[in-house]
């Protein structure tokens, strides 16, 4: 599956960047070198067993907490330590148990304090961004007319 003068990537990674769970990949996959332009292919036209494995997994830890809408730390509390297929996943959705409840707003918060952390930023770099306008602004020198002709 590789060409000698393309870059390739180990497996792991190429399951990363899909968000697949490397160990339901077929053999064939996990053992062989991917190129970019293989991957690329692998993106834009996807082989049956990619798309199965998208669709109902079993899904990496990373696609099961955000399916979830959890961290990944939240899944390890709550004791998820497996890939999940997305009947697990629908399952815990439609049945949330204590522990889902409780990541899914921890998770939440420390969004909404992340996005207020991020705001506040933008605002203190937009009025340190005007201050320093208004100085560069005043510190200039002054020209007059004669000095443009």
């Amino acid at each position: 599956m590789t060409s000698s003068n393309s870059q390739s990537m180990k497996p792991a990674t190429v399951a990363k960047k899909l968000g697949i769970y490397l160990p339901a990949t077929p053999q064939e996959f996990q053992d062989s070198s991917i190129t970019r332009e293989e991957f690329a292919e692998l993106q834009a036209n996807p082989p049956e067993w990619l798309a199965e494995l998208r669709r109902n997994g079993p899904h990496p830890r990373p696609v099961v907490a955000q399916k979830l809408n959890v961290s990944i730390s939240g899944l390890a509390r709550g004791g998820v330590e497996d890939a999940l297929t997305t009947a697990e996943i629908t399952e815990l959705l439609q049945a949330p148990p204590q522990w889902l409840v409780t990541e899914r707003a921890t998770h939440a918060a420390v969004r909404s304090e992340a996005q207020r952390v991020k705001e506040e930023a933008a605002r203190k770099a937009a009025t340190r961004e005007a201050r320093d306008n208004a100085a560069a602004k005043r510190d200039a020198p002054k020209t007059s007319k004669r000095d443009h002709a």
